[in-house]
């Protein structure tokens, strides 16, 4: 895996950025991430579709690299961190996670984390709620216009087509604008959406070995 990483800053202080579909608050020392979507394999083959749980080994496999280079004391998912409730995928995602107990595990609920008691307790959260703020800067999953603070959201699963004469290629993408950081979705098992995102900002474009601000 290449880590690719970009700094940009927020109120003063520095993100950072990387190809990986997450970013790194320092004064914080926070992993920052949304839409990893776990247990979304092992629902489509629960319904039949086969799809292979590779998908999951390798975010999560991402996510280690992640958290191996950054060391990060707080781990946020900004929403979607669940895809349909309990199953076995959730079972590898809480076993993977043991490894990783001297961080804290800040969850801000998204539309597909529909969570039980008992799922609660076994995910460990330090934090679960509708939203999160630290130092002034509000975590929610989707946007809200109506907050007069900056936000980390997530939801969209951002994209941005790049035209060429031989073909138009759609990558993933974080975006910056004065209200708002709108997160890529770290799953890879996501679509991408280029037509519902903001249209005045910085985007930050990636691939698997580089990132770019167009």
């Amino acid at each position: 895996m290449n880590l690719a990483t970009k700094n940009i800053i927020i109120q003063n202080q520095t993100f950072t950025l990387t190809n990986q579909r997450a970013v790194f608050w320092v004064k914080e020392k926070a992993l920052i991430l949304s839409d990893l979507h776990i247990g979304k394999t092992a629902h489509f083959r629960k319904n039949g579709i086969a799809i292979a749980n590779h998908i999951m080994k390798s975010d999560l496999e991402r996510l280690s690299v992640l958290i191996e280079y950054f060391v990060p004391e707080k781990f946020i998912v900004v929403g979607d961190l669940l895809h349909a409730g309990d199953n076995s995928d959730v079972d590898e995602f809480c076993s993977w996670k043991q490894q990783y107990s001297q961080i804290s595990f800040y969850l801000v609920e998204g539309n597909h984390d529909r969570i039980s008691k008992a799922l609660e307790e076994k995910l460990c959260f330090n934090y679960k709620a509708e939203h999160l703020e630290i130092n002034g800067i509000v975590f929610l999953h989707d946007f809200d216009t109506a907050h007069p603070k900056f936000q980390i959201t997530g939801h969209i699963h951002p994209g941005i087509v790049l035209n060429s004469t031989v073909k138009n290629i759609k990558l993933p993408c974080f975006i910056q604008t004065e209200q708002q950081l709108l997160l890529p979705a770290f799953s890879e098992f996501t679509g991408l959406d280029t037509k519902n995102i903001p249209k005045k900002g910085k985007y930050f474009v990636f691939t698997d070995s580089e990132i770019h601000e167009l």
